[in-house]
């Protein structure tokens, strides 16, 4: 908690803090019965706070100044609005070398686990505290064998891999299920937990779902608030009521549920989901042909429409949460105009094929992106998504717009080799963290109205709206220098296939962001004799002269391809 909220504290100043507020802390164990430990964790978090605003030297660190000069109840609101992703630091896994952290651990275990406990922490300020305690006993396990073997530093390797994959992940996603919970209203962060829950335990019923909802939704609250202790506490108590059901929840966790804290909980929500079971007998067709549905949707609209959610998502397992959710939004707005005519049962008898329409529109959005991958090759469609997305974000750096696609690129590789229903979860699922990773951008720094809109409109259509996202016709480029435009240097010849590939799209993007309305040929023609002339210099005899010569010619023949100037030559008496 003390790092993941004073990032830039060192290990040993954590340390002090810790142990300041560690007295407080261990009342919350010897409570007596009629005291709650999580009301004891939010008077730890009170203390906290406070006890960063009394030390200046935390506050004028970390710039708190604003936060404390506020009451109690809005205050925490401030400081989380400080945390920050990646924050700068160094990647647990190359802080040490493998002897080293095997001699430390050798003389003090618990050292070596505080210590990636403390990194993790820092660097990851979103990810839940129990994944943290999880991975930290996976962390000191791969510790305690790799120290045995020979070859310490590919043994950890192979080890620890994994493992900060998986704390990546799912940071990632405790980040977006945070970003859900402050942008959209409660409903929408609860139906996010109904189909996710729903699709998991199948067998269980609405009931034993829409509690275990609720729950779920208010640990998220808890654990995004960065209260380490009552998240800790809260995940404990919502396993143990898991595990107390399994029989009516789901067959996949009974092995979970024999696993010791803290590994019962990550087992449990990575588990697979639970058989489907038959159910032929209960046709979806009350929602749609029920004389009484306008009365139930009038009459309790929010409970009505979150039992056709649990149905429908039961039914559609197969289907990714985004797109369950934007069947249940087209269904409440079919409802919406159907009971306020004259024969409502006769406009809402059309919703199946409705709700067919809707999927099969979103499985031919990805469709059409795994066929254009397929026909473009990965280097090539990570162009096109450059291009796209300079039009739609152009206020974006270039390096922004390269580190954005990339994730879409590497996504869409992934998941278009995947089986056609397997590809549809897959892309639907990483574009919803992706898409969250923009607008999380465009809430720190906005970007443009479409970017806002597709944001803050609708969770459920996020991706196709960005999809529909054209050209920012607002946007007017300042003149760049050409060397921002294209800068060819020599080391371009020593560069890996990446880096050249990078260099090539910033050419890309800062075309785009002068000429939006270039044609596809034309650019094409453009990374061509990128290429061409990067190859051609690189086999001359001096290659910085080539560079200097091919550069500028290469920036004519886009002008006179384009039409019009593109940048500002450095010397104020030739414009090129």
């Amino acid at each position: 908690m003390v790092a993941q909220f004073l990032q830039k504290l060192t290990y040993e100043e954590v340390q002090t803090t810790v142990k300041e507020l560690f007295d407080f802390a261990e009342k919350c164990k010897s409570l007596k019965l009629h005291e709650s430990p999580l009301e004891c964790s939010y008077q730890l978090m009170t203390i906290f706070l406070e006890h960063i605003c009394n030390n200046q030297g935390m506050v004028d660190e970390h710039v708190f100044s604003d936060c404390c000069n506020i009451n109690n109840t809005v205050r925490l609101k401030c400081f989380l609005l400080y945390r920050k992703d990646d924050a700068g630091h160094s990647d647990i896994f190359q802080i040490l070398n493998p002897e080293h952290i095997c001699e430390v651990d050798k003389e003090n275990q618990a050292s070596v686990k505080e210590k990636y406990i403390y990194e993790t922490s820092r660097k990851h300020p979103f990810l839940y505290a129990p994944t943290i305690l999880t991975m930290s006993a996976c962390y000191e396990t791969a510790v305690q064998s790799c120290c045995q073997e020979e070859n310490k530093t590919e043994c950890f390797q192979i080890k620890l891999e994994p493992i900060r994959k998986y704390i990546r992940e799912m940071s990632l996603r405790h980040h977006h299920l945070c970003e859900i919970g402050i942008k959209f209203n409660h409903k929408v962060a609860k139906s996010v937990e109904l189909v996710l829950l729903t699709k998991k335990q199948l067998r269980a019923n609405f009931s034993e779902i829409a509690k275990l909802a609720v729950d779920t939704k208010n640990l998220h609250q808890t654990c995004c608030e960065g209260n380490a202790i009552a998240c800790a506490f809260g995940r404990s108590q919502l396993m143990n009521d898991i595990c107390s059901k399994q029989a009516i929840l789901s067959s996949k966790i009974i092995s979970c549920c024999t696993l010791p804290v803290p590994f019962r909980g990550e087992c449990i929500i990575n588990s697979e989901n639970d058989d489907k079971p038959d159910l032929s007998s209960l046709q979806l067709s009350r929602f749609t042909e029920d004389r009484f549905v306008c009365k139930q949707f009038t009459d309790k609209q929010d409970d009505f429409l979150q039992e056709f959610l649990y149905e429908y998502a039961r039914r559609h397992s197969e289907l990714a949460l985004p797109v369950i959710l934007r069947v249940a939004s087209l269904y409440q707005n079919l409802l919406g105009k159907c009971c306020k005519i004259e024969d409502p049962s006769q406009c809402y008898s059309h919703g199946k094929e409705m709700f067919q329409g809707m999927v099969s529109e979103s499985h031919e959005r990805v469709k059409n992106n795994c066929d254009l991958h397929e026909k473009l090759g990965a280097n090539n469609f990570h162009d096109r998504l450059i291009v796209l997305y300079t039009k739609k974000a152009p206020q974006l750096s270039a390096q922004e717009l390269i580190t954005f696609t990339k994730s879409m690129a590497a996504a869409t590789t992934r998941c278009c080799s995947l089986s056609d229903e397997q590809q549809f979860v897959c892309m639907e699922d990483a574009a919803k963290l992706i898409l969250g990773v923009l607008c999380r951008r465009h809430d720190a720094e906005p970007i443009n109205v479409g970017v806002g809109h597709c944001c803050d409109d609708s969770y459920a259509f996020r991706k196709p709206c960005f999809d529909d996202l054209q050209v920012d016709g607002t946007y007017i480029s300042p003149p760049l220098p050409c060397d921002q435009i294209i800068s060819l240097k020599e080391n371009l010849c020593k560069a890996q296939e990446e880096e050249f590939q990078m260099e090539k799209q910033k050419l890309l993007s800062n075309i785009v962001k002068q000429k939006p309305h270039a044609t596809e040929m034309q650019l094409q023609s453009i990374t061509v004799d990128f290429t061409h002339l990067v190859k051609k210099c690189c086999r001359a005899e001096k290659s910085e002269m080539c560079f200097q010569e091919e550069e500028s010619k290469l920036i004519e023949k886009c002008q006179s391809l384009l039409g019009g100037k593109l940048c500002q030559k450095m010397s104020t008496q030739d414009l090129c």
